[in-house]
């Protein structure tokens, strides 16, 4: 029996709505890093791109757990001498939580042009609007909300 491998073009995507609000940071991450890669898809193929659109909304209402919003650091690094930046996640997630949240995703997916292709795919929103309606979205509900 032969195995099926994904080609790009008979790909079919769909797209999904998740709603992040009061849910950590890295369950939601992992849980569009995989609708992104297609692993929910019968036909994943590691080597092609089979995943789905994602729209993220409540980006702001993500919550961290423990002692993370204090004593996790946001570092960038320019490359000069003097150049390493650190934010506390706490003003991270206050200012750009959107930014964090596609930062954790994308260390998620594979570190080459097909997870840049991937990552091209998620819309992540603040608020509880988006501009996709056209699209159609299905709602997912997301493992481990803390209520």
């Amino acid at each position: 029996m032969k195995s099926y491998m994904a080609k790009p073009e008979t790909v079919e995507r769909k797209w999904y709505l998740v709603d992040a609000a009061n849910t950590p940071l890295g369950r939601v991450a992992s849980q569009v890093a995989s609708i992104l890669r297609g692993k929910n898809k019968p036909t994943f193929t590691p080597h092609v791109d089979t995943g789905d659109y994602v729209i993220v909304i409540n980006s702001d209402k993500i919550v961290l757990t423990g002692k993370k919003l204090i004593q996790k650091k946001f570092k960038t690094y320019s490359g000069y001498q003097g150049g390493l930046k650190e934010v506390q996640y706490k003003k991270m997630m206050e200012e750009k939580s959107d930014v964090a949240l596609l930062r954790a995703i994308k260390g998620m997916l594979p570190k080459n042009a097909l997870g840049r292709d991937m990552a091209r795919k998620v819309k992540i929103y603040k608020g509880a609007e988006h501009p996709h309606e056209a699209q159609h979205p299905e709602l997912i509900s997301l493992k481990g909300e803390i209520k």
